[in-house]
């Protein structure tokens, strides 16, 4: 939740009239409509604390896996529904690790027309980063963490493992 609130902080607002129960008054509204956008299927987990804060925004999917022997993202899924050129499209995945998925995941949405994204993580690391940024320089990253490695099977360190074994309880005992 308190990353999107950062994330969402300079979106476009326009004037709207509101009528009250003592006066009319003028609020503010977006301009543009809001797609969440989770890497299936970690990505999820961050759905939960973002929604109520915009609960008219889209849901849209993105599943990609990653090989563990090579590292590299194999997409398997995408639904976006109506254009995404109109919205404030937010891809969230909570970990960054070597950032193929994530440039990936980008990769599909400006594909499929969106021109405003970002991107939440919370925990990422410096050759993530590096290469999210590389092939995605137009994207802001909003990340709570920035830890300090990869070890040898490209995992984060310190790190959480893997974020879609332990937010979906399917990670071994011990």
């Amino acid at each position: 939740m308190l990353l999107f609130v950062e994330a969402s902080r300079d979106l476009e607002t326009g004037e709207e009239a509101v009528v009250t129960p003592l006066a009319p008054t003028t609020g503010r509204v977006l301009v543009h409509p809001i797609v969440l956008v989770p890497i299936l299927r970690a990505g999820l987990g961050m759905v939960d604390g973002i929604w109520p804060l915009v609960p008219t925004a889209r849901l849209a999917h993105i599943g990609i896996y990653r090989d563990e022997e090579t590292t590299r993202p194999h997409p398997y899924y995408s639904k976006f529904g109506p254009a995404l050129d109109p919205a404030d499209v937010f891809l969230v995945d909570p970990m960054l690790a070597t950032g193929q998925s994530a440039v990936e995941a980008v990769n599909q949405l400006k594909a499929h027309g969106a021109r405003r994204v970002r991107f939440l993580c919370l925990v990422s690391a410096p050759p993530g980063l590096d290469t999210f940024h590389a092939a995605h320089p137009d994207v802001p990253v909003f990340t709570a963490a920035i830890d300090d490695h990869l070890n040898d099977r490209s995992y984060i360190v310190p790190g959480l493992g893997d974020a879609g074994d332990r937010y979906f309880g399917t990670v071994a005992a011990g």
